[in-house]
């Protein structure tokens, strides 16, 4: 009994991971940032999975018809400095539950702070841009079911451009990270992500996106363990679609739904998340 109720404490604290890694919803990707220009991103995501996949990937049910929920939100912030540089923030926050027959398991609080800065490499014609991003990884927690615990640092490309397909404004971006979780058991995380999307009308204020991405989590220690200060090695892809509406210049909004469609170690479950952008020109 003892060990079934730390189990079930591991798989929540697994998942809680995940959440975290998934919480940004927010626009950005890499296209630069007017000098000068704030943008507010608050936005708020629920996830929910009552399947997992184990080490092999094998997809089941969690035991004693067990369930995961995760009510997660975020503010993030992003700053133009001049032209080559951006200055980024993210703070949030998640309340997480785990249901079975044998019991509820809860916890909340804050996650991982992130700052970072980003470099814009170069472009070409003004249309396609490549920039870098370096970040900074703090806990803001001691409960290690909503973390690693641990400081970290993560390098990040991105490749971005836009077009035209079948009459449409469209536009891509490709962006791959790598991070490292430091402390007595490091981390890696390789964090990639492909998104597409179109404008819908000729003002520019309707727009769908699809994007493909996923997590590749890996330590020197590789087993299942039901320790969640040791669970530090998983994978998952997901697929997403969103729809954005911009009110005007200043304000857009984005509605997303998630799933995820392999997986390793982790749960299998599906998200919605609702975000807002809001631009403040300070020059």
């Amino acid at each position: 009994m003892i060990f079934k109720s730390t189990f079930y404490k591991f798989l929540f604290a697994a998942l809680v991971l995940i959440i975290a890694a998934q919480s940004k919803s927010y626009a950005g990707g890499g296209f630069p940032v007017r000098p000068g220009r704030l943008t507010l991103s608050p936005s708020v995501s629920y996830f929910f999975a009552n399947k997992q996949w184990d080490s092999h990937s094998v997809k089941g049910p969690f035991p004693d018809n067990g369930r995961f929920s995760s009510l997660s939100t975020s503010l993030y912030a992003e700053y133009g400095l001049s032209r080559r540089f951006t200055l980024s923030a993210l703070m949030p926050y998640a309340y997480n539950t785990y249901k079975d027959n044998t019991g509820d398991y809860k916890d909340s609080g804050f996650g991982d702070a992130e700052i970072g800065i980003r470099y814009y490499l170069a472009n070409i014609n003004y249309k396609y841009y490549f920039s870098l991003q370096a970040t900074a990884i703090i806990p803001m927690y001691t409960n290690l079911a909503l973390g690693y615990n641990q400081k970290g640092a993560e390098l990040r490309l991105a490749f971005a451009g836009s077009g035209h397909l079948f009459g449409k404004n469209s536009y891509f971006i490709l962006e791959n990270g790598v991070r490292e979780y430091f402390g007595y058991e490091s981390v890696f995380q390789d964090r990639y992500n492909a998104t597409y999307g179109i404008t819908l009308d000729k003002k520019f204020r309707e727009q769908l996106s699809v994007s493909v991405g996923g997590f590749y989590v890996s330590s020197n220690n590789k087993a299942f363990s039901p320790n969640p200060n040791t669970s530090k090695n998983f994978a998952f892809n997901q697929v997403s679609l969103s729809y954005g509406h911009s009110f005007s210049k200043k304000v857009a909004m984005f509605l997303t739904g998630g799933t995820f469609i392999t997986g390793r170690n982790t749960g299998a479950g599906s998200s919605i998340t609702a975000s807002l952008n809001y631009h403040i020109d300070t020059k």
